[in-house]
């Protein structure tokens, strides 16, 4: 009997499965599109619809033959749970900045430069919670919570086990990736605040590693193996880069989304706050990178889709324009260059859109080749191949233009969603390659 394995992404708009077999192959696709809701109390209610629909989704002869699951979610979506797993308030959403509220007594409890020092951090949400919010946890001795991030829960929903976590989402809860274990500091700061008996950190585990067996009850009502094995999750970013197929230190991925996304395999982790650079645990190696503020939106703002596309062919990707671009849509960017007051240049402007649209492509294509530069001068190896991910990635002329200012090998990626890199991660029950 042939074994499936489950990959589920939760990310901004919906969430997706992807069933594979021990070969990778993909042999079942669902998705469940998110409603728009305007009271996030009921975000709950709806991920856990949501769950439960694209695995019922997948046909049942699949499903019957189930034996392992995995979870991605949004990174820095959070939870505070009471003993039974029920959320005791609205989830906070991975770009809710309410934290900017306690970033000073943030401060004082995070070494500066870590990257938990942000308003949007697993960290910040955790102390509003303990120390802004009005349902006051404090006053609540005898009952302990559990802070869980989003894919956590998710996990808990099928194999009954709370308080466990990866070491991916709890990166920006302030978990200690190098060593494994939660700092000093961290315990310390948050005793301060309140008593660890009553607020429960999760165990945090290896993303993929098996957890427990799924319940018997949601096997039978998913029509699933009791059998199948739930795994820790990760965040969608790192499944989605897991599911490039990149594997080898000095390979990297380029999200060429609405905005630039560059990651990069490293023997050793590179971190520098300045840039927004952190680095996340892939086994023995490290995941490094950054992210500007130029892509895809920027090109949209001035092209629809058909002109891109008949423009680009129109462009000799070997000729340079001369034209001396930083594509942005407003002011700012953070890396590779840290300017919040960096002002977009788009002058001259050529007549030609032709001319117009390569010098944008050129670029951006400059913006990348700094960005691995600077990864490289922090202490990341030199780039060996380049898989690229996202809509700009089926644009051949781009792709060519990108060549020419990285020089190295460029591969469009096999599979660029996330709940591909999840569904690996079920199969390989722990070891990320």
């Amino acid at each position: 009997m042939v074994n499936f394995y489950i990959g589920i992404d939760f990310g901004t708009s919906g969430a997706r499965s992807i069933t594979i077999n021990p070969q990778g192959t993909v042999v079942a696709e669902t998705q469940f599109p998110f409603p728009r809701l305007t009271d996030s109390s009921e975000w709950i209610s709806m991920w856990k619809t949501a769950l439960f629909e694209v695995i019922q989704q997948i046909p049942l002869h699949f499903r019957r033959q189930i034996d392992a699951i995995a979870i991605n979610g949004t990174s820095a979506t959070v939870l505070l749970c009471d003993q039974n797993g029920i959320p005791v308030d609205s989830p906070i959403l991975y770009n809710d900045s309410r934290g900017i509220t306690v970033m000073e007594l943030l401060k004082t409890i995070a070494p500066s430069e870590h990257p938990v020092i942000s308003a949007t951090s697993s960290l910040a949400k955790l102390i509003w919670w303990l120390t802004v919010d009005n349902r006051d946890i404090k006053k609540q001795p005898s009952t302990p919570f559990y802070f869980l991030h989003q894919a956590d829960w998710l996990g808990f929903l099928l194999h009954g086990k709370l308080g466990i976590s990866d070491y991916h989402n709890s990166l920006k809860l302030g978990y200690d990736v190098e060593n494994l274990t939660y700092p000093n500091w961290l315990i310390n700061g948050l005793q301060s605040l309140i008593n660890l008996e009553v607020l429960k950190l999760p165990d945090v585990v290896t993303p993929g590693t098996p957890i427990r067996n799924i319940t018997p009850e949601i096997a039978e009502q998913l029509q699933l193996p009791k059998t199948c094995i739930i795994c820790a999750g990760t965040t969608d970013s790192i499944a989605a880069f897991v599911a490039s197929g990149a594997k080898l230190p000095g390979e990297a991925v380029t999200s060429l989304g609405s905005t630039l996304v560059l990651k990069l395999l490293s023997h050793t982790p590179v971190n520098n706050t300045k840039y927004g650079i952190y680095s996340h645990r892939l086994g023995d190696l490290w995941l490094t990178g950054g992210a500007s503020n130029t892509g895809g939106a920027v090109l949209r703002q001035f092209f629809s889709d058909r002109e891109l596309e008949n423009f680009s062919r129109q462009i000799n990707p070997n000729f340079n324009s001369n034209l001396d671009y930083y594509p942005l849509i407003k002011k700012g960017d953070r890396f590779p260059i840290n300017d919040p007051e960096l002002l977009p240049r788009l002058q001259p402007r050529p007549n030609n859109p032709v001319e117009f649209l390569q010098g944008l492509l050129e670029g951006i294509a400059k913006i990348e080749a700094q960005g691995y530069q600077l990864l490289q001068q922090l202490g990341a190896p030199p780039i060996t191949q380049v898989y690229t991910a996202g809509g700009g990635a089926k644009n051949q002329t781009w792709t060519a233009i990108r060549q020419r200012y990285l020089n190295v090998n460029m591969v469009q990626s096999i599979h660029t969603e996330a709940a591909y890199g999840s569904a690996l991660l079920a199969l390989n029950g722990g070891r990320w390659v």
